[in-house]
């Protein structure tokens, strides 16, 4: 599948990736776990990967620590099918792990050891290839970024050489932990949104960057500050997308949840493929609840991510 982007990558994301350290066990406490699955990790790592497994070219900008789990981050990526090239090794600090507790169907507490800061945190505008920024079909960035120097200014740095071309997305992607306050978040947060045409967040997000939880308030108050199209995700009541002429509810795609962790991730990565084939919005809206809901029945994240066929056979057949 090839793109607007030419020769550039179908999608090229930005932000968090790590190791997830998921345990066996589910429903106990990670006091009483035994035992752990290692995993590729980060959302916009998984998104990634996401993409990748529906036949997108894709590439993460990102950073890990020179250690083995830095190692494996790498290797992780290029064997799920993403291009490293653009994740660079910090010497001073260590590759992040994130560790959940697992108690479905709806709790899924969850642990970030990312302090001093994170190699992912650490990306300078050297590090940014204009180029490919420009060139891709779909950039994708994270709220997270934002959330310090010196990723900060480099995410500006690379929304200023993508000069605000289509399908340039900001996931919202909040985790309060990683920010010094709400009011830091909703201010940077505000001021990216007018740099991208795509905003895609849940309901509390969306509280953050616009003061909003009605899904149709809070997708009027995202094309107000610019974009073109708002992406309110609802857990159990669904999803609703919003351009200025078209609004559209899709409805959920009932699962058993064993780890609802990484569907937003999956969402995004289909979110990718509907929004370069230009599919109708509800059908794109379709294809990711679905890619969201065959990940949220299985326990990890980045090498759960579904293959085109898998998501095309939940989409049209969801009572199957």
């Amino acid at each position: 599948m090839r793109t607007a982007g030419g020769a550039g990558y179908d999608v090229l994301g930005i932000g968090r990736c790590g190791v997830d350290l998921y345990p066996l066990q589910t429903g106990v406490g990670l006091e009483d776990v035994t035992t752990f699955g290692k995993y590729l990790g980060g959302s916009a790592a998984n998104v990634m990967v996401a993409a990748a497994r529906l036949g997108l070219r894709s590439a993460l900008i990102s950073g890990v620590g020179a250690d083995p789990f830095g190692r494996f981050v790498r290797t992780a990526l290029a064997d799920l099918g993403v291009d490293n090239r653009y994740v660079s090794t910090h010497d001073d600090l260590p590759t992040p792990i994130t560790f959940c507790e697992v108690f479905p169907p709806d709790n899924f507490p969850i642990y970030f050891y990312r302090r001093p800061s994170a190699p992912d945190l650490q990306i300078r505008s050297s590090d940014i290839d204009a180029d490919a920024v420009r060139d891709a079909g779909v950039y994708w960035s994270t709220a997270t970024g934002l959330c310090e120097e010196p990723s900060r200014s480099s995410h500006f740095t690379a929304w200023d050489a993508r000069e605000r071309r289509p399908l340039t997305v900001l996931d919202l992607d909040y985790r309060p932990t990683f920010w010094q306050s709400t009011a830091d978040a909703t201010a940077q947060m505000q001021k990216a949104l007018q740099y991208v045409t795509v905003a895609v967040g849940n309901r509390e997000e969306c509280e953050i960057a616009v003061g909003e939880t009605d899904p149709s308030r809070a997708a009027d108050a995202l094309l107000d500050l610019g974009v073109d199209l708002a992406i309110v995700k609802q857990g159990p009541d669904g999803v609703l997308g919003r351009s200025r002429n078209e609004s559209v509810t899709v409805a959920p795609v009932a699962v058993d949840v064993v780890n609802g962790l990484g569907a937003g991730d999956a969402f995004g990565g289909s979110l990718c493929r509907g929004l370069l084939a230009g599919w109708p919005l509800e059908r794109t809206l379709r294809y990711a609840n679905s890619a969201g809901a065959i990940v949220a029945s299985r326990l990890e994240c980045s090498t759960a991510m579904p293959t085109a066929t898998e998501v095309a056979e939940l989409a049209e057949n969801p009572d199957a």
